[in-house]
């Protein structure tokens, strides 16, 4: 008996999720767009001091990557929640203040290692891709206290592997 073909769902293209929700290109490389910023915000003076000037409670963003994009490593002053929504998995590289490198994958099957959601510490390097080819990841990501663009830093290739020699291999692919 022949295998019955059937055609990709939409839902199952990239184009289809960034049209759909709206999202546009992000400095870190991919697409986004934030679905909620909270109307209250914490004071600064109730804040650490690394951060300048008061902060929403909360923000969040849908997130989609590409097969052939990633993630560029940057580093945020919050803690971010990564949740898995849809598509293929995606590969995380976690570069913690101690110097050890994590690697994750967030995507929909527990038997091959995914988890669906993911905390990344604030302070640590992060960077991403899409694990299978010709396919894409959709994510959302939740920050408490919610983004700020002061907030963020994008990883210089020469920097971090000045800082971090043993993982340069995957500094120089996700820089």
């Amino acid at each position: 008996m022949d295998a019955i073909k059937t055609q990709p769902h939409l839902s199952d293209h990239a184009d289809f999720w960034i049209r759909t929700l709206n999202l546009e290109s992000h400095p870190e490389g991919g697409y986004f767009r934030e679905i909620f910023r909270s109307e209250e915000y914490i004071h600064e003076d109730h804040l650490p001091s690394r951060y300048n000037g008061h902060r929403n409670f909360l923000t969040a963003i849908y997130y989609l990557l590409k097969s052939e994009q990633c993630s560029r490593f940057h580093r945020l002053q919050s803690d971010e929640v990564w949740h898995y929504c849809t598509g293929s998995p995606l590969r995380l590289y976690i570069i913690h203040q101690n110097r050890e490198l994590e690697t994750v994958s967030l995507g929909p099957d527990p038997h091959q290692d995914h988890v669906f959601q993911f905390i990344v510490p604030k302070e640590s390097w992060l960077g991403a891709h899409v694990t299978e080819k010709n396919s894409y990841s959709l994510i959302s990501c939740i920050m408490a206290p919610g983004f700020d663009y002061q907030d963020f830093e994008m990883g210089s290739c020469s920097r971090l592997q000045d800082q971090f020699p043993e993982h340069k291999a995957i500094i120089q692919h996700l820089t």
